[in-house]
């Protein structure tokens, strides 16, 4: 089989497989640990994150409930969907731009460590200073 004739994965499968990775890394959970939780091997949730694999419904549900989300949650800004009423692109734009950044290992860093400040004072504060260190305007 040449290359040209391979399948493709659907991009749906690639979005919900991009945030089962998404979701798994901001648990800081591998994907060895998400294999054990459901009785399949890491290759599995490589080809499942990859979209190369495409997960079943029962396998999806198991998997939201491991990671703590809604299956709703893997089919968000899904290609293909019409925008939700009231979001324009600049919306989507930006939804986009900070999954992206969430997925990013300093994105991540910076989630994990912020949901960690129990002071909603300091938290706060951390935002204020990194709009203050920014050079662009974020009101």
């Amino acid at each position: 089989m040449t290359e040209d004739n391979k399948k493709k994965p659907n991009p749906i499968d690639i979005h919900v497989g991009s945030r089962i990775r998404l979701r798994r890394n901001m648990l800081g959970m591998s994907q060895e640990k998400l294999g054990e939780n459901l009785g399949i091997t890491f290759q599995q949730i490589q080809k499942y994150e990859k979209g190369t694999n495409r997960v079943g419904a029962s396998r999806l549900q198991a998997i939201a409930s491991i990671l703590g989300v809604p299956v709703a949650f893997f089919f968000e800004d899904a290609p293909g969907q019409e925008a939700a009423p009231g979001r324009g692109f600049a919306e989507d734009t930006s939804m986009a731009f900070a999954v992206e950044f969430c997925g990013s290992p300093e994105g991540l860093q910076l989630n994990r460590a912020f949901v960690k400040i129990a002071d909603a004072k300091v938290r706060r504060r951390i935002i204020d200073l990194v709009k203050s260190l920014s050079t662009d305007d974020l009101d």
